[in-house]
């Protein structure tokens, strides 16, 4: 969570009030003891309290930081003063090792703070049991430092609640799993402390070396492999990410499933998918965790900003921080952006689309990520056509390949659905009306079948636009339409088939007289006949409204005159 300005100010602030003070303090009432002639001793203290943090060591999934091995090792031999400035050196590599963003700058303080208070209080507690300064028997240094240890934890957890429930607004567990394992860990790093403290006093500072060294190899050993269960567990992921893209066979349903996985797995606040036409990148979906759409995505060109020359180069690209890449930019970017990785979507040796991840953490992402993300790409490259190719072949079978209206087989199937609504509750009425062209013949053999089309695609048009989303249209076959409208009583259906047979009569249409060489364009007026039929008044099932429907048509309405509306009649 984000805090405000307000709070990070006042983070600020219990700083300065509290910290510079209290360094002065405790120097003054707890200076450094036995530093004389031990200068490189405490060097390779400063030295290990630098780089411990750079090699943290990831339990479980929690990461935990063994700073204390080496603070407690110059608290025990130098004083609560060192230890101190210990802890607080420690800062600025730990803060470098997790990515500390730019506004995210609070963290410096807060952690500061939290650090003195910790070593103060866990300090005072060490002083209080009888422990002294520079001990040299493990009966006198060991239940005062034990209780140091023990203390230092949970002080720092009790701090930790105290920072989220106050200043973050959230809570979390006391026994949380990542205190259950950072209090595991320093306990067992404990005995590791007290043998580096009571070798000083033999070797001096190749104490520290003598310990630091093998703890910083296995250190790095445990990160390796680490890594590598953390790359197995990542290709993991994209198996079943893979699976669950080849499962889908919408596209916008593709789409969304493989920007909620990408944002779950990685560290993402930015993302975009953009589709390579012709020259020029079109937005396909975004994803802002950090705002909300608001501005407006310009269409790049081949070449021009990050994403357009990936697709120039066809080669992934990724950036650890804004002075990387801040010259490249053409267009859109956040304004709080530092890491992006940027992925071409080849699909059949050519790239077809762009992915762009982004965070406002520096270094945000890693190169093994960059490899799992290129998998992803592929199997959404293959799922979004599969996608695509099934809706349009599903459109093709659904669809009047002229009108694009719903063809008879759709319309047969909706009208079942619609009917096994209606006799389960879900619907109170369903209506029918039926359509058919007067003396449609005439226009074919006096202008021929071309020209009969384009009044058929016209009618199309007109029907779509007067029904909207009240009821579904579908070209019945040749000349004849049929519109169905569910919730919809007889007397609503009958004053809506008149405003048709209006749109239709009142309104000439525009054809070509394909006979002619001249291709003339001419307005034509027709008209038609319409029958209308409602369930359940009319039927108990679909065939039955149909029928009835097709009655009232040439019944009621053809051998009545034609251009009218009549309704079926028992």
């Amino acid at each position: 969570m984000q805090l405000s300005l307000k709070k990070k100010l006042v983070l600020l602030f219990a700083w300065l009030a509290i910290v510079p003070a209290g360094l002065y303090y405790t120097y003054q009432f707890y200076p450094p003891q036995n530093v004389d002639g031990n200068g490189w001793e405490l060097f390779t203290l400063v030295l290990f309290a630098t780089f411990i943090p750079l090699m943290p060591i990831v339990i479980n999934g929690s990461t935990i930081f063994f700073i204390q091995w080496v603070t407690l090792v110059g608290f025990l031999k130098y004083g609560l003063f060192v230890e101190i400035i210990l802890m607080q050196f420690s800062i600025i590599p730990l803060l470098f090792r997790i990515r500390m963003a730019k506004n995210d700058w609070h963290r410096i303080p807060l952690n500061s703070l939290m650090f003195f208070i910790v070593s103060v209080s866990s300090g005072m507690i060490y002083f209080l049991l009888g422990g002294e300064v520079g001990a040299g028997t493990i009966a006198d240094i060991l239940p005062a430092a034990l209780s140091y240890q023990i203390a230092s934890i949970m002080i720092n957890q009790f701090v930790l609640l105290a920072y989220q429930h106050y200043i973050v607004g959230s809570d979390i567990r006391f026994y949380s799993k990542d205190f259950v394992w950072d209090f595991i860990a320093n306990m067992i790093m404990f005995p590791m402390s007290l043998s580096l403290y009571f070798l000083t006093f033999q070797i001096g500072p190749f104490a520290s070396l003598l310990i630091g060294i093998p703890f910083i190899s296995l250190s790095m050993i445990l990160k390796m492999y680490n890594s590598s269960e953390k790359i197995n567990e990542y290709l993991q992921k994209a198996g079943e990410i893979g699976h669950q893209l080849t499962e889908s066979l919408k596209a916008d349903e593709v789409l969304d499933i493989f920007l909620k996985k990408i944002i779950e797995t990685l560290p993402v606040e930015y993302a975009y998918i953009l589709d390579c036409k012709d020259d020029e990148l079109i937005l396909l979906k975004r994803v802002e965790t950090q705002g909300r759409n608001a501005h407006r995505f310009p269409v790049l060109k081949k070449g021009s900003g990050i994403s357009g020359m990936v697709w120039e180069s066809g080669r992934s690209v990724i950036y650890d921080s804004k002075s990387e890449w801040n010259n490249m930019v053409d267009g859109y970017m956040p304004p709080d952006v530092e890491s992006v990785l940027c992925v071409p979507i080849v699909r059949s040796h050519k790239v077809e689309g762009i992915l762009l991840l982004a965070s406002s953490k520096k270094r945000a992402y890693e190169k093994f990520q960059l490899m799992i993300v290129e998998i992803l790409c592929s199997y959404f490259g293959v799922a979004i056509q599969n996608a695509r190719n099934h809706e349009q072949t599903k459109q093709n079978s659904e669809r009047c390949a002229l009108t694009n209206l719903y063809n008879y087989r759709y319309f047969e199937d909706m009208l079942s659905v619609e009917f096994n609504q209606l006799e389960a509750g879900g619907r109170t009425s369903l209506s029918l009306i039926m359509l058919d062209l007067d003396h449609f013949k005439v226009i074919n053999d006096n202008y021929g079948h071309q020209s009969g089309n384009e009044i058929l695609i016209e009618l199309a048009s007109r029907l779509c636009k007067l029904i909207g989303k009240k009821g579904t249209v579908a070209r019945y076959g040749g000349e004849e339409f049929v519109i169905l409208l569910p919730d919809t009583e007889r007397a609503e259906a009958l004053r809506l088939a008149e405003r048709v047979r209006k749109t239709i009569a009142n309104r000439p249409f525009v054809l070509h007289d394909s006979l002619q060489a001249s291709n003339r364009k001419l307005l034509v007026r027709i008209t038609a006949s319409i029958g209308v039929a409602t369930a359940p008044d009319d039927a108990d099932d679909t065939m039955t409204l149909i029928r009835h429907a097709d009655r009232a048509l040439y019944t009621g309405a053809k051998q009545a005159g034609r251009n009218r509306v009549a309704e079926y009649v028992k």
